[in-house]
């Protein structure tokens, strides 16, 4: 019932992340009826193309064993073991072919549905794959009805156009009796073939749908919940809250540089409390003030205060404290825009050589 229960809320579509890693771990879509249907088309090509041939070859050298066995030395060991690589070497000859066919039309299956991909969990020892009670689910669940229903069809099929080739080659068999002996492995293997294609025409209908059956069965199982989106996109994007408090210290550690380095500038122009911006100007380090430190209410007042206990000037001009504080950052020079107030206040300080705060209306 919780297994039920889950898969309901499972209402959403896989994400690409939820696919790639279902791809990379080896949860991959396949059709088992297309390796069947491979090994019929292979099986075909084999009778069509080379097991006439490959018998040609072999017959003459079993013929001669059967026909003249004395002509063989069996004396010695090395005589049997020379007969036997004989053999050996005719029967490869006539199997790596067939072999060859069945080997490349099994991976074409494979290949064909999916790319290949190494997995080494997929071999590693799952216990859970011998539990009876996973054994259970898995023969009388969903899925497991489908194989059956699949099984089901499949044997009604191709049973109905095995009984209709092979009666309708009823009449050949029973003149079979009738004919030289030598006639019979080619009657035997024309009927194969009618056989053979017949099973792979009906199979044909069965691996496109259970192709189809296999997608729409892949996709069911990755689905997702809302909750599973949510929080895949946070991972992805990082967690707005982790986010949030990784801003505000890297802001904090900014601010307390930025205090830290107020206690080496020029001059402060002030906004009596709600502006605050730090100036230093040394003519042989840049050629225009630069803004060490600047901020509005209680960043302002903290300015400040490290202004008055390290004897730096407060100027106190809200409309310039304002201009400042909107249009430069810290650590950057001031605009040419604001050369000749700044000017005028450097010069002012210079005549003045006053450490206290002063005040400029």
């Amino acid at each position: 019932m919780a297994e039920a229960s889950d898969q309901e809320s499972k209402t959403e579509q896989p994400t690409e992340k939820k696919i790639r890693d279902a791809l990379e771990q080896g949860k991959i879509p396949v059709s088992r009826e297309a390796s069947t249907f491979a090994s019929m088309a292979a099986l075909m090509v084999i009778l069509s193309f080379l097991i006439g041939q490959g018998a040609q070859r072999l017959v003459p050298s079993l013929k001669s064993l059967l026909d003249d066995p004395d002509g063989f030395r069996l004396s010695t060991a090395a005589d049997a073991q020379n007969l036997l690589t004989v053999i050996g070497l005719e029967a490869g000859r006539f199997m790596v072919p067939l072999l060859v066919v069945l080997i490349a039309f099994g991976l074409a299956a494979s290949l064909l549905q999916n790319a290949p991909r190494l997995v080494l969990d997929r071999i590693q020892p799952n216990f859970s794959r011998i539990s009876p009670a996973q054994g259970w689910s898995r023969i009388f669940g969903a899925q497991g009805l489908v194989e059956f229903a699949k099984s089901v069809f499949k044997l009604v099929s191709v049973s109905l156009v095995v009984g209709f080739v092979l009666h309708s080659s009823e009449a050949r068999a029973f003149e079979a009796m009738f004919t030289d002996p030598v006639a019979l492995p080619e009657m035997i293997l024309t009927i194969a073939m009618r056989v053979v294609s017949a099973i792979c025409i009906t199979t044909i209908v069965l691996v496109a749908v259970d192709l189809a059956w296999a997608r729409f069965h892949w996709r069911r199982e990755l689905r997702m919940t809302k909750q599973e989106i949510k929080d895949e996109h946070k991972q992805a994007e990082g967690d707005p809250l982790i986010k949030a408090r990784l801003r505000s210290l890297a802001r904090d550690r900014s601010r307390r540089r930025m205090i830290a380095a107020a206690s080496k500038a020029s001059l402060v122009i002030a906004n009596p409390t709600h502006f605050a911006v730090a100036l230093r100007y040394q003519r042989d380090e840049n050629p225009a003030p630069l803004v060490l430190a600047k901020g509005m209410d209680a960043i302002a007042l903290k300015i400040r205060a490290v202004a008055e206990e390290n004897n730096i000037p407060i100027i106190e001009n809200k409309a310039l404290a304002r201009a400042l504080y909107e249009a430069v950052q810290v650590d950057q020079v001031i605009p040419s825009e604001f050369f000749r107030p700044v000017a005028e206040i450097i010069y002012f300080l210079q005549s003045r050589q006053s450490p206290r705060a002063e005040r400029v209306q």
